[in-house]
């Protein structure tokens, strides 16, 4: 059992420890040479816990996964408005991002360069299942709530996740200067009423 503890918790360093070069060299490419050093093991002993650096990032990957998509569903049990459901799943978004610099970068798809398209494609499903969440809020909220977007589902929760994408990419961008919450609050309440708190319409 000791061993095993031991085992899980070397796992959990060596992606806190690529999570935390992520942060601290933006732009560079990490090697497992570097992230060996960082960790203070040989690379021989990283490749016993993560057969290839891929598996690590998907480590990573799967920690945003589980993280950010537990949470939507507390939000989804807890909050029954839809137009507060959207604001909590993207503010969340932004958040898990302020906070987590480094695997922001994967998010972006900055850290993936050189990297496999597996990888890649695993992100881009990330962000297509939280468009779709979106767009399931939005088709509930005709039903439950008599509320009609002036603009179709779909681009309405394209819109909604293109800007929240877009605060994450001036994030990376910045070097984590610009945080990507900055004006949210002042933000939200004009990018809704473009579409939906001046555009509600009752249903027929």
């Amino acid at each position: 059992m000791n061993k095993a503890s031991h085992k899980v918790s070397r796992r959990q360093q060596i992606l806190e420890a690529l999570a935390h070069m992520l942060e601290a060299c933006p732009g560079a490419r990490i090697t497992t040479a570097a992230l060996a050093k960082q960790v203070g093991v040989s690379e021989a002993a990283l490749y016993r816990h993560f057969p290839s650096k891929s598996k690590m990032f998907e480590g990573l990957i799967e920690f945003i996964e589980d993280t950010i998509f537990s949470r939507i569903n507390l939000i989804m049990s807890e909050e029954p408005g839809a137009i507060d459901r959207c604001q909590k799943i993207l503010l969340l978004l932004l958040t898990f991002t302020e906070r987590n610099p480094g695997i922001t970068r994967i998010l972006t798809g900055d850290a993936l360069a050189g990297e496999t398209e597996r990888l890649r494609t695993r992100v881009m499903q990330l962000f297509d299942r939280l468009e779709t969440q979106l767009k399931q809020i939005l088709r509930e909220a005709e039903i439950r709530e008599g509320i009609r977007p002036s603009l179709p589902i779909t681009a309405a929760a394209s819109l909604l996740m293109a800007t929240a994408e877009g605060r994450i990419a001036q994030f990376v961008r910045s070097e984590f200067t610009r945080m990507p919450t900055e004006h949210w609050e002042d933000q939200w309440p004009v990018l809704v009423q473009g579409f939906l708190r001046e555009e509600l319409q009752p249903l027929n």
